[in-house]
């Protein structure tokens, strides 16, 4: 399963890497932010130093990801967005209007996922998936996911 967020000093060292404030706050900045950016991220780790620039921020998403600690999903057509991975999976809904982000529980996609594995072979990596939609409003029988557009 996914490393606790306590659990992350001990997966780099694991590896061989050296735990440092600059790998720290870019992961703090991740999980603040919830979906964030490189730029969103490095921003917000630009508050608390100084000694940041986005190509150090880069790198260090990198190699989180590389590692299980964050993951990259894209959920619009710009830059990519990275959570961590101490959350749960989830599926992203974004309004194509709005721009909003819902997570939602991945076994409300399950029958499809089955499907798809079933009569293709193909599992489908949930936590990289993303579904915008097509209008400016979220399905009716879904009130608590209506879009603002």
């Amino acid at each position: 399963m996914q490393p606790a967020p306590k659990d992350w000093q001990s997966t780099l060292r694991a590896k061989g890497y050296r735990v440092t404030p600059q790998r720290e706050l870019v992961l703090r900045a991740v999980e603040h932010l919830g979906h964030a950016t490189l730029t969103k991220s490095w921003r917000r780790c630009g508050y608390q130093s100084q000694a940041f620039n986005v190509s150090t921020v880069y790198r260090t998403l990198e190699l989180l990801e590389e590692h299980r600690l964050v993951r990259h999903a894209h959920i619009t057509d710009r830059a990519p967005t990275y959570h961590s991975t101490a959350t749960p999976d989830h599926v992203h809904l974004v309004c194509r209007g709005s721009e909003q982000i819902t997570e939602v529980d991945p076994v409300l996609i399950q029958p499809m996922t089955s499907m798809l594995e079933e009569r293709y072979g193909f599992t489908t990596d949930v936590g990289h998936l993303t579904i915008r939609n097509l209008r400016q409003l979220w399905l009716s029988n879904l009130p608590r996911l209506r879009c603002k557009a």
